[in-house]
């Protein structure tokens, strides 16, 4: 009996490309797509399981419906010279309609129900035109950011100021109106005893010049009395001489 055919539709249908720098994880996609009546469990495989992380590495996939399986390559010194030997193979087979148990359909299935597909790694380092494009993607992404976002390019430092200095502004602004307003008070204050000073000045003014008046008005009172007594002495001195 020949072998069945795999029933997925597989992309990239033969080879997986991992293109460097290899210095930090590099992450291919791999599209399962079950293009079926059926549902179809699978499995992920590689040659090289310490060498990758493969999320989902196996599951279900409904009747149409299609499942993207993120292949992720660790970090590793890269030698040119060196062909890749690494590989993955994608494993199927039709799930039975009554499966809830994934490794038991597994345990139980028949070397003639299954179906695979085997892709080769390919390793691609950057080449210059490609660097290129990265650095001027790189530039022109702040500038297309802020115009999507609605806002302008960012100011140069001599023309802009950050959020420490503006609040230390802020805080010399609300010292310098406290200042202010303290001072203002210490001013009203300094009128108001102005005037305390003055009224208190004239009301002395006031009592010292009725004082004085009293006095002038006393010694001319008395001095007509004393005018009187003065005069009625002199008269009686001269009545006593004409008497005699």
């Amino acid at each position: 009996m020949s072998k069945l055919e795999q029933v997925l539709d597989l992309e990239p249908p033969y080879d997986l490309k991992f293109k460097g720098p290899f210095t930090e994880v590099v992450t291919t996609n791999l599209k399962l797509k079950n293009p079926s009546d059926r549902k179809v469990c699978f499995k992920v495989k590689t040659t090289a399981p310490r060498r990758y992380c493969v999320r989902p590495n196996s599951g279900m996939i409904e009747s149409g419906a299609t499942v993207t399986v993120s292949v992720m390559l660790q970090p590793f010194e890269y030698d040119p010279n060196e062909k890749s030997k690494h590989k993955f193979m994608v494993q199927t087979i039709f799930a039975p309609s009554t499966a809830t148990d994934m490794d038991a359909v597994w345990k139980d299935a028949k070397p003639d129900d299954l179906m695979d597909s085997k892709l080769r790694c390919v390793f691609e380092l950057p080449s210059e035109n490609d660097k290129m494009n990265d650095v001027d993607a790189t530039k022109a992404a702040p500038v297309l950011n802020s115009k999507a976002d609605g806002t302008s390019a960012p100011r140069p430092s001599s023309a802009s100021m950050d959020d420490s200095e503006m609040k230390k502004l802020m805080a010399e602004c609300k010292r310098l109106q406290y200042d202010v307003g303290k001072l203002s008070d210490e001013n009203r204050q300094l009128k108001d005893e102005g005037l305390r000073m003055r009224k208190s000045h004239r009301a002395d003014d006031m009592v010292t010049g009725s004082g004085a008046m009293m006095s002038k008005q006393h010694s001319s009172s008395s001095l007509p009395s004393l005018m009187v007594v003065i005069a009625a002495i002199f008269i009686g001195f001269f009545l006593g001489k004409f008497v005699l």
